[in-house]
């Protein structure tokens, strides 16, 4: 700053300079008499000359200092922006779930990119424009009032008095239709990312014309705000364009009559045109700059009202950091009454209490909507409860800065998002200093390593967009070692075999339990059969806990919950043995299958059978 305002004050005076120049020159021409060339020696020709360069160095001074004063001051503008944009990022990021379900991605990132240009130009024209045309408005004014007379500075005035009143009424009065233009462009946008983000979606139901309609209807809005703000310019530029005009033409006849009078030479009628001529430059902006300047204001109050948003998960200022490893003794979980909802009146956890201690395999099952993935948003601090504690270490996890927190917490969630990036990048992220070595041995333990390999470019193969060009078990895969890679002391599995099919479930079912040896894991389950080796099962229902114990302890007890999901979901197989019990199906046809060790269904000679049949 300190060295953008000194060159915007030289290029000011450097350009005042320029009509005087102009003046001296044309003042010596008008004058100039061949005859006496050659008793000067040419001087005249020489000082003439002398003036007209001096004009074109003035010129090519100020523009100069104008570059010097753009390329300077660019330093101010984008470290700004890169400042005010990252801390937007940050705190985004910061804010709680909540407010990411109900935001509109499309919107959200033309406001931030609407209110960092915004910065941009607020300053710029803070900078650049009104100032230096108020400074050089008071230049001119004065010059011409010394120079010429005070009816020059009035006619000045008077003219940028009008100007600016016609032209802040008119911007104003525009103001409105490019509000509907940004409006519909928000929309527009907002509707279009929603759209292609749920590619698939569309296509699976064929509603890409309906899709194409929605974003024409928008389009259509944008359009006629659009045609209005246009139309709107031309009236101002029109006007605008007459009253400079009718000050042009005021100045210069009274320039004229003094000329006219042997008070004035033409040169100085030229000095006039030509300081009045500088004066149009920034006075052309005038509207324009406005109207962007309200804009950009209302443009940065939307971005800063980002920073004004507070999260509702606040960290305590005497937070203590959650330390612990993997196998550490302290590593417990535990629910104490706790109760939760989403929306008012309609509660999700209802007094749930359970613990589960350290270095144990716990499962948690239970219908759609009995708790199950609030209970990993709540450990995760996403969400705080409304009643009772959430305990780690035996503590309440509010007691805990929120890195340390989820920096113990690992979870591969249900549904795997992939960042639009390599398949390496995807699994480092996990542990962003971990080695290529590491990386792999997570691959491998996850069963996905030998995919990778005959993929196109490997561990360098993009992923596509949320992980699009991968398969559904080809993504929970990679979840998995990103899960693994991270090393927590605590594991949470939300349904995290889901897409896989039945061999691959079950080699990963294994690496898992080398995984999870010595640490606190909580898989959450639909598929029943995942969870048979889990230390203890938590049926969920109504968000309390209705049954607790051992896979063999449930399903021993006919009238249990968990039997009955179990025998749900197992009827093809309970059929398959009721004929193989009434020797309906040759066991010897089973024998053949080269698949060991699956399900554990056994027939009375404890012959092992895949689920395949």
């Amino acid at each position: 700053m300190a060295m953008a305002v000194p060159l915007l004050l030289g290029a000011k005076v450097v350009n005042v300079q320029v009509p005087f120049l102009f003046k001296y020159a044309v003042d010596y021409l008008n004058t100039f008499d061949p005859a006496t060339l050659a008793k000067t020696g040419g001087f005249l020709a020489t000082f003439s000359t002398s003036l007209l360069l001096g004009y074109g160095v003035a010129r090519m001074s100020a523009s100069l200092f104008n570059e010097l004063r753009n390329a300077v001051f660019a330093k101010v503008a984008q470290g700004s922006i890169r400042t005010v944009a990252r801390r937007t990022f940050l705190h985004l990021h910061n804010l709680d779930l909540t407010f990411h379900l109900n935001r509109q991605t499309g919107a959200l990132s033309r406001a931030i990119d609407r209110g960092t240009r915004g910065i941009n130009f607020v300053m710029s024209a803070l900078v650049f424009n009104i100032v230096p045309t108020i400074f050089e408005v008071s230049l001119v004014s004065g010059i011409l009032a010394y120079r010429c007379g005070a009816e020059f500075a009035l006619v000045v005035l008077g003219c940028l008095g009008v100007y600016t009143v016609f032209t802040l009424r008119v911007t104003q009065w525009r103001t409105q239709f490019r509000s509907q233009m940004n409006k519909a462009d928000n929309e527009a946008g907002a509707q279009a990312i929603d759209s292609l983000i749920n590619y698939e979606t569309v296509k699976y139901f064929n509603n890409e014309v309906y899709e194409a309609d929605r974003y024409d209807k928008l389009l259509a809005r944008y359009e006629q705000a659009s045609l209005k703000t246009t139309t709107s310019l031309a009236f101002l530029n029109w006007g605008q364009n007459f009253i400079f005009s009718a000050s042009l033409s005021a100045i210069m006849l009274l320039a004229s009559k003094q000329i006219m009078e042997g008070t004035m030479t033409v040169g100085d009628l030229v000095m006039v045109n030509g300081l009045l001529f500088q004066l149009s430059v920034p006075l052309n902006f005038l509207g324009s700059v406005y109207r962007d300047l309200r804009q950009a204001l209302v443009d940065m109050e939307t971005l800063f009202s980002l920073h004004r948003l507070q999260t509702s998960i606040q960290e305590r200022a005497d937070a203590a950091p959650l330390l612990l490893k993997a196998g550490d003794s302290q590593s417990h979980v535990t629910f104490e009454d706790v109760s939760f909802q989403y929306i008012e009146g309609q509660r999700i956890l209802d007094g749930l209490s359970f613990s589960i201690p350290a270095g144990k395999k716990v499962a948690i099952v239970g219908g759609s909507g009995s708790g199950k993935s609030t209970i990993v948003r709540l450990l995760f601090r996403f969400f705080d409860p409304q009643g009772g504690r959430v305990l780690v270490a035996g503590q309440d996890i509010r007691d805990f800065s929120l890195e340390s927190l989820r920096k113990v917490v690992g979870v591969v969630p249900q549904e795997c998002v992939l960042f639009h990036n390599s398949v390496y990048y995807n699994i480092n992220y996990g542990r962003v200093q971990a080695t290529e070595h590491e990386v792999h041995e997570a691959a491998r333990m996850a069963e996905i390593h030998d995919a990778i390999l005959r993929m196109p470019k490997g561990y360098d193969t993009p992923v596509g967009e949320r992980g699009l060009k991968l398969s559904g078990g080809e993504k929970q895969r990679i979840a998995i070692a990103r899960a693994i890679i991270k090393d927590p002391p605590i594991l949470i599995y939300d349904e995290a075999t889901s897409s896989l099919d039945s061999i691959t479930e079950m080699n990963i079912l294994s690496a898992l339990r080398r995984v999870t040896k010595g640490r606190t894991s909580i898989f959450i389950a639909h598929r029943l059969s995942t969870v048979v080796d889990a230390d203890e099962i938590l049926v969920l229902e109504h968000g309390k806990v209705r049954e607790r114990g051992t896979h063999y302890s449930l399903i021993t007890d006919p009238h249990s919950l968990y039997a009955h999901l179990w025998h749900k979901q197992h009827s093809a197989h309970t059929k398959v043995m009721e004929q193989l019990d009434n020797g309906w199906i040759d066991p010897c046809i089973l024998r053949v299958l080269p698949i060991k060790d699956r399900l554990g269904l056994t027939s009375p000679n404890n012959e092992t059978f895949e689920t395949v049949l």
